[in-house]
């Protein structure tokens, strides 16, 4: 009986320093875009009822806007000496067409749980680039693109 149990738990340990090294895979889970107020804020209570209903009202009217944010979800394995990206790419009215307005940040890797990446484009950069039509963010590693989501008409 002790060698099944000791067998059990040994299997186990096994599956689970697997998943642990092996499972997680590099991604982005998540991204939302935002408008946001003159006050920088992206809702006025936490309700997502509400901040929908914000959003909407900020969408209509652009003289409210004071930027744009992007929340970005995301997780990669750890390894010793290993840096990554997040590129921000946006399709902006005001860009010339085939070259995108980008932002790189340096970001840890994250082990088994995702963390949160917050991008902010004050009023005056957004005013300069113009409407939205597209984005895309891209997890990178040493230039190879490991991940991305992009909006509906990337």
């Amino acid at each position: 009986m002790r060698i099944v149990s000791r067998f059990w738990l040994l299997l186990l340990a096994l599956l689970t320093a697997s998943a642990a090294v092996w499972g997680v895979p590099d991604k982005i889970i998540k991204v939302l875009p935002h408008h946001l107020d003159l006050n920088g804020r992206h809702a006025v209570s936490p309700s997502l009822f509400e901040r929908d209903a914000y959003q909407a009202m900020l969408r209509l009217n652009p003289s409210k806007r004071g930027g744009l944010q992007f929340d970005i979800q995301w997780k990669a394995r750890k390894r010793p000496g290993r840096t990554l990206q997040l590129r921000l790419e946006l399709v902006t009215v005001n860009q010339p067409k085939g070259s995108p307005f980008t932002v790189d940040l340096e970001v840890t890797p994250t082990g088994a749980f995702g963390r949160w990446k917050r991008v902010k484009l004050d009023k005056a950069l957004t005013d300069r680039l113009g409407e939205v039509i597209a984005w895309r963010i891209v997890l990178r590693e040493g230039g190879l693109d490991l991940s991305e989501q992009k909006s509906f008409l990337w």
